[in-house]
């Protein structure tokens, strides 16, 4: 079957995060057979079978270690070399966050390991979370936790 025809009729969710080291959409899934090794290779188990049986990240499940499990049980090409970085996905925040609602809440900060997520005190208002792209992995440690599923991970915008 030829994928890259199939995906001219349909629509793919523009939110979907595929496992780290990835090669670009149209390579990953014209070569992925779908066969679930990856998924079940993975330690924290936020590899799922999306759409169509394509991996992709559920970070309501868990974060992403970097354990590098998914890319060394794939016998398919359709991962980047490891000495590069896995992904340039970072946390981003949406109106619907609890504080930018002037609700103190800090659970996106205190799940980060990374310590990417402050929240600078701000004089007679609710404190605002501020990410430090630096420091952001993108493992999605923060975006469970969020009582507003409010946090979503994307490439940053190009200023």
């Amino acid at each position: 079957m030829d994928l890259s025809r199939r995906r001219l009729f349909s629509r793919r969710k523009s939110d979907v995060v595929r496992p780290p080291w990835s090669k670009p959409e149209a390579e990953f899934t014209d070569a992925c057979t779908r066969c679930g090794a990856c998924v079940d290779a993975c330690e924290t188990q936020v590899l799922i079978k999306g759409d169509g049986g394509f991996p992709e990240l559920d970070f309501q499940r868990a974060e992403c270690s970097f354990c590098q499990a998914c890319v060394t049980h794939c016998e398919q090409p359709v991962f980047r070399p490891l000495g590069e970085a896995p992904w340039r996905l970072i946390a981003q925040f949406a109106d619907s966050c609890l504080a930018r609602q002037g609700i103190v809440c800090q659970s996106c900060k205190d799940a980060c390991d990374e310590r990417a997520i402050r929240f600078p005190p701000l004089l007679g208002a609710t404190a605002l979370p501020v990410l430090d792209a630096e420091r952001c992995n993108g493992c999605g440690a923060c975006v469970a936790p969020c009582p507003a599923s409010a946090i979503k991970l994307r490439e940053p915008n190009p200023d």
